[in-house]
């Protein structure tokens, strides 16, 4: 399965994420802040980044931006976690480059199609014969 980052600042929250993910056999990074993900992403390249939008310092649509502007980091696939469930906070999170947007509480069922979907999409092309 995919290494699979998790940006979060509220531990109840990061606990659920990562025992959903491990639990769909994925391994996962934790970070619990904005300053750490993006280090840890550029050092670990993981195939996914789950990451919170309302995050101490640097929030999650800052952090996305910078992700995706660096060549190191630009094609890792970004789902923006947030308990806003505005029409324009998901707008927000597209123009950021979020690739997907889920609302808090987590729903596993949501989460594992979300992340797969994306995973599926993120695969190198195989050759045609």
């Amino acid at each position: 399965m995919a290494e699979i980052l998790i940006v979060e600042d509220n531990a109840a929250n990061m606990r659920l994420a990562r025992l959903l993910l491990t639990s769909a056999g994925h391994s996962v990074i934790c970070a619990a802040d904005a300053e750490t993900g993006l280090k840890l992403a550029r050092e670990l390249q993981p195939a996914l980044i789950l990451m919170d939008i309302q995050l101490p310092g640097m929030d999650g649509l800052k952090a996305t931006s910078l992700l995706k502007s660096d060549a190191l980091t630009a094609a890792i696939p970004v789902i923006a976690l947030t308990a806003m469930a505005m029409k324009e906070d998901e707008e927000k999170t597209r123009q950021a480059g979020c690739n997907a947007y889920i609302i808090k509480p987590l729903r596993y069922r949501e989460l594992y199609r979300v992340i797969d979907t994306l995973l599926q999409d993120n695969l190198p092309q195989q050759p045609s014969d």
